[in-house]
C-alpha cells in the first residue's frame, strides 16, 4: 500500500497590524495625499495606529516608552505645527533625545528621567510634522545585532516571531514591518539601520556621515560612525524623509540630494562582493545577492564580480572602537548618566566590549586613525564602480537566543561578527548605503540587499533603488503567506 504525500506544513503565523482603519496599507506619503484630500484626519491616523500598536506589542515587544496621551493632543491640532508630513505617526528610536520622554539606551543601568528639549535629531525629524507616539526599543546601548533584554525579553520579527527583528533599532523595525507606523526613526553605527531594514523586509538608508544633525553624544565621538535615518516599506517614503528634512536642515558641505522620486536614466558600472572581511557569505546568501546582481544586468546595469577590498585588520580595527566606545559608557557612566547608574545591570556584551577595550587601550589610537583612512578603499572602488552590491547579512536572519547577551561574552562576539560581516566598512568610511528587501531566505523571511556608494551620492542610491522595487516589487507581511514546501513522499516498499 502507498501513502500518499504529506499535507503542507503550516506556515509561521505573521503578526501584522494591517487592517480596515484610517492607517490601511498606505506608506507614509500615502497617507499625506489621504490627509490633504480630507479622506482622513490626523486624529484619526494616531487613534489607528496606538490601537495597532497595542494590538502587536504583546508579541513584538517593541515599545520603550508611550506618549499617546501626548499623540492625542497633537493631533488635534496638527495644522499648527506644519511640515510635509503634518499628522503622519512615526516612533523615536529610545536613544535620540525627545522633550518629555526618557532616553534609557535599551538598558537598565540608571533611572529614566523625561528629557528637558528635543535633542537635534528630533528637533529637525519633527519639524516635518511627523507626530512621535512614543520611543521603540534597541540593544543595550545598540552594541548588539539582536534585541534580546535579559528581564524585558526580545524584540520579535512580525514575519516569524521566533526570530530576531534586527538591531539596533529593532523597535522601530518590527513596528514599521507590521504596519503600525509608516515610517520610523533609526540610526546606524555598525548597521543598525540596514541590519533590521533586512530583517524585517523594510528599505534602510544609512545617509552619509553629516547628512542629518544628530544629538552631541553622537557628534562628539573620536570618528562619527553613527548616521541617522529612518526605516520605511517604500522607497518613496526614505526620499521623501530626506527631502523634507534637507528643508529643515543642509550641510553645506555635502551636494544636496533634492526631490528623487522615479528612477535614474544612466547605467551603471555595479561590483558585486560576497566576500567579507571576516567570511564569504553563506552559500544562501550569496546565490541570493547573484540573483539580485542578475536583476541589475537584466535592467542594463553593467555588473563585474569582485572579492574582498578590505584589508583583514579592518575586523580588529572596528570592533576595538566599538569596544572603546563601551568602556567610555562604563567608566564614565555616573558623570554621563548620573550616580545611580550601576554597571552590575549591564548586560555581558557591553560588559565584554569594555573589557576588550581596557586590556588594548594603547591600541586605540592606531585603530581609529586607520579607520578613518578606510575612506581610501571605496575612493579607489569609486574610480572603476558607481556603486557596489553585497548582502546586507552574511547569513539569514538569526534565531531568538542565537545572540543571547546573557551568554558568554567571546560567544556573543563571535557570532555577531560573523552575521554582521558586511554593514561596518560604511560606518568607518562614512559613505551611504541602502538594504533593500530584494529576496527572500527558504524559510520565508525577508533577505535585504545592501547598495553603497561614495560620500554625499545618495540620490544614486535612491534613484537605483527606485529602478529596483519597479522591477521586482518586494513581498509585503500582509499578503498572505505561501506554505511550507511538502516533502516528497517516501516510494512505498515493495
Amino acid at each position: 500500500m502507498t501513502s500518499g504525500p504529506r499535507p503542507a506544513r503550516k506556515a509561521p503565523t505573521r503578526c501584522s497590524a494591517f487592517g480596515d482603519d484610517a492607517l490601511g496599507e498606505h506608506d507614509a506619503v500615502g497617507l499625506v495625499e489621504e490627509l490633504r484630500a480630507g479622506r482622513v484626519s490626523a486624529a484619526d491616523l494616531i487613534e489607528a495606529a496606538i490601537a495597532r500598536v497595542e494590538a502587536v506589542n504583546p508579541t513584538l515587544n517593541g515599545l520603550a516608552f508611550e506618549a499617546f496621551d501626548r499623540a492625542h493632543a497633537r493631533g488635534a491640532a496638527p495644522s499648527s505645527y506644519g511640515g510635509y508630513f503634518d499628522g503622519v505617526p512615526t516612533f523615536v528610536k529610545d536613544n535620540a533625545a525627545v522633550e518629555g520622554m526618557p532616553t534609557m539606551r535599551g538598558t537598565d543601568a540608571w533611572e529614566p528621567q523625561p528629557e528637558p528639549a528635543n535633542g537635534d535629531f528630533a528637533r529637525a525629524y519633527l519639524a516635518t510634522g511627523l507626530v512621535p507616539l512614543g520611543k521603540t526599543r534597541l540593544s543595550e546601548f545598540g552594541f548588539s545585532a539582536s534585541c534580546e533584554h535579559p528581564r524585558l525579553g526580545p524584540v520579535r520579527n512580525p514575519w516569524n516571531p521566533a526570530y530576531t527583528a534586527g538591531a539596533s533599532s529593532s523597535g522601530s523595525g518590527a513596528f514599521v514591518a507590521a504596519g503600525v507606523v509608516p515610517i520610523a526613526h533609526a540610526n546606524d553605527g555598525g548597521g543598525s539601520i540596514r541590519i533590521p531594514a533586512a530583517c524585517n523586509g523594510l528599505v534602510g538608508l544609512k545617509p552619509t556621515r553629516g547628512r542629518l544633525p544628530q544629538d552631541k553624544d553622537m557628534r562628539t565621538m573620536p570618528l562619527r560612525i553613527v548616521s541617522d535615518g529612518v526605516l520605511t516599506r517604500s522607497v518613496r517614503d526614505t526620499a521623501a524623509l530626506l527631502r523634507e528634512m534637507e528643508r529643515v536642515y543642509r550641510n553645506p558641505k555635502l551636494p544636496p540630494i533634492g526631490d528623487i522620486s522615479r528612477p535614474g536614466k544612466q547605467r551603471l558600472r555595479i561590483a558585486v562582493c560576497t566576500q567579507s572581511v571576516v567570511h564569504d557569505a553563506g552559500v544562501e546568501m550569496t546565490e541570493l545577492t547573484h540573483k539580485t546582481a542578475a536583476l541589475l544586468e537584466e535592467l542594463g546595469h553593467r555588473i563585474t564580480v569582485i572579492g574582498n577590498p578590505v584589508q583583514a585588520r579592518f575586523k580588529d580595527d572596528f570592533l576595538l572602537y566599538w569596544a572603546f566606545l563601551a568602556y567610555a559608557l562604563v567608566r564614565g557612566g555616573k558623570r554621563s548618566f548620573g550616580p545611580g547608574f550601576d554597571r552590575d545591570k549591564l548586560d555581558n556584551l557591553t560588559l565584554g566590549l569594555e573589557r576588550h577595550a581596557s586590556r588594548n587601550l594603547y591600541r586605540v589610537p592606531a585603530a581609529i586613525a586607520r579607520l578613518a583612512r578606510s575612506r581610501r578603499i571605496t575612493e579607489r572602488l569609486s574610480n572603476s564602480y558607481d556603486a557596489v552590491l553585497m548582502p546586507t547579512l552574511a547569513e539569514p536572519t538569526l534565531e531568538i537566543g542565537r545572540l543571547d547577551p546573557a551568554a558568554d561574552y567571546e560567544q556573543i562576539i563571535d557570532r555577531l561578527l560573523s552575521w554582521v560581516a558586511f554593514t561596518p566598512l560604511q560606518n568607518a568610511t562614512g559613505d551611504p548605503a541602502i538594504s533593500l528587501p530584494l529576496a527572500q531566505t527558504a524559510n520565508g523571511l525577508p533577505a535585504g540587499m545592501m547598495l553603497s556608494t561614495t560620500r554625499g551620492r545618495e540620490a544614486l542610491l535612491l534613484e537605483l533603488a527606485f529602478e529596483l522595487e519597479e522591477a521586482r516589487p518586494w513581498p509585503r507581511i500582509q499578503d498572505p503567506a505561501p506554505a511550507a514546501p511538502r516533502r516528497r513522499a517516501r516510494k512505498a516498499a515493495k
